[in-house]
């Protein structure tokens, strides 16, 4: 946790991967292998798999356990140090308990410069916890996040990957005190509801929940330069065309208006 008034760590906290001696109940495992069936299904390779069924885990779990571990090793014949390895390769692969929403504030560059610094250190004082730290109640747990592809409504927040878009340092700590109050959120684009992290997990292991497409999808800022293209008659080269200067009017008509 960071002190008051202090900057948040940076770094990650993270712990080694632990084998664990307490298996998976019954039910459990005969729904986790009936899972992983469909999806391994999915490849022609079973170690290609690997990176869903961690999100599998994660789905029952909370976090990359390490029983969780031993039975993607086993699922996929790989080592625990192979699946070991991937785990603690990517940061959605938690080393342990992740709250109930993962609140990730871009602090790339544009989302930076748009007030993404500023968003981050308010609700990390807000809250009184630091990157990739937890609330005491289980419900939040904050992160620093690299660059989410929307820069056309900096500064961003993300509540387990949905979009919050144009936050402010005052909408982003209203946003926390809802998910810490149970209250339902609606993320700017995307799915309908912000879902809690398990149920995102499994999503995110190749099982749709059918909310992604009833919240808005994309908005006038991402559309602006399909419209300019509209308006000025660009259209994309012609992929099996031999000039290479690209479709006709892209050096000439083109530079002139510039």
């Amino acid at each position: 946790m960071s002190e008051a008034g202090a900057a948040p760590d940076p770094v990650h906290r993270q712990t080694p991967l632990h084998a664990s001696d307490q298996p998976y109940d019954a039910h459990v495992l005969a729904q986790l292998d009936a899972d992983a069936a469909l999806i391994i299904a999915r490849y022609p390779q079973r170690r290609s798999a690997l990176l869903p069924l961690l999100h599998l885990v994660q789905s029952v779990d909370g976090f990359v356990t390490g029983r969780g571990v031993n039975w993607c090793a086993e699922k996929l014949e790989l080592t625990a140090a192979e699946v070991s390895g991937v785990a603690t390769f990517y940061t959605q692969y938690k080393r342990h308990p992740n709250g109930d929403y993962t609140v990730g504030v871009c602090t790339n560059t544009l989302c930076a410069i748009m007030g993404g610094d500023e968003i981050f250190e308010r609700v990390s004082d807000h809250l009184g916890i630091g990157h990739d730290e937890t609330t005491e109640d289980g419900k939040v747990t904050l992160e620093r996040v690299e660059c989410n592809a929307a820069c056309d409504y900096a500064p961003v927040v993300m509540v387990n990957w949905e979009f919050f878009d144009n936050q402010t340092p005052q909408s982003a700590t209203a946003l926390v005190d809802d998910l810490r109050a149970g209250n339902e959120v609606t993320p700017t684009r995307g799915a309908s509801r912000a879902c809690a992290f398990k149920h995102t997990e499994r999503v995110l292991a190749g099982f749709p929940d059918g909310l992604a497409d009833e919240g808005v999808g994309a908005g006038p800022a991402s559309l602006e330069g399909l419209k300019v293209a509209h308006q000025r008659g660009w259209t994309a080269p012609d992929p099996g065309a031999d000039d290479d200067h690209g479709p006709e009017g892209a050096d000439g008509a083109g530079e002139a208006e510039r």
